[in-house]
């Protein structure tokens, strides 16, 4: 079975920028400068949030396109532990989802439900097992 993604990150050895590529896009992830680094880019958890974002706006636009659902816009808010480190081994996400169009109450209720099935969404919530070895 192929692999779903592959991206390449690099980064050398003076500051904190890193690039990135899937072998088409390519993009950069850098922290603050607060914590040394040079501010060109997104820290890694919002590149995290981003894909998020990205997989519940598209999913949910998706959903109401087949189901010719008046949806004219979805905005996404997402934070990351937004209430401080929570207990050990838990990392607490907030998304809050704004949908905008002439949708009922029960529409609503139903893209809330197509939220929580969008495929990052599930990645997420699920067990994520990380095999890392060392290239020679």
């Amino acid at each position: 079975m192929a692999a779903d993604a592959i991206v390449t990150a690099h980064l050398g050895a003076s500051g904190f920028t890193t690039h990135l590529s899937d072998g088409k896009h390519e993009w950069i992830a850098d922290e603050p400068a607060t914590l040394g680094g040079g501010d060109l880019g997104p820290a890694p958890a919002a590149l995290l949030l981003s894909s998020l974002g990205a997989c519940t706006s598209i999913t949910l636009q998706m959903y109401a396109r087949r189901k010719e659902w008046p949806l004219q816009e979805v905005k996404v808010t997402l934070a990351m532990n937004p209430d401080g480190k929570p207990s050990a081994g838990t990392t607490q996400i907030t998304r809050k989802i704004e949908l905008a169009g002439d949708l009922s109450e029960a529409q609503r209720q139903r893209l809330l439900e197509i939220a929580n099935a969008c495929p990052i969404h599930k990645v997420l919530s699920g067990t994520i097992a990380i095999d890392s070895t060392l290239v020679e």
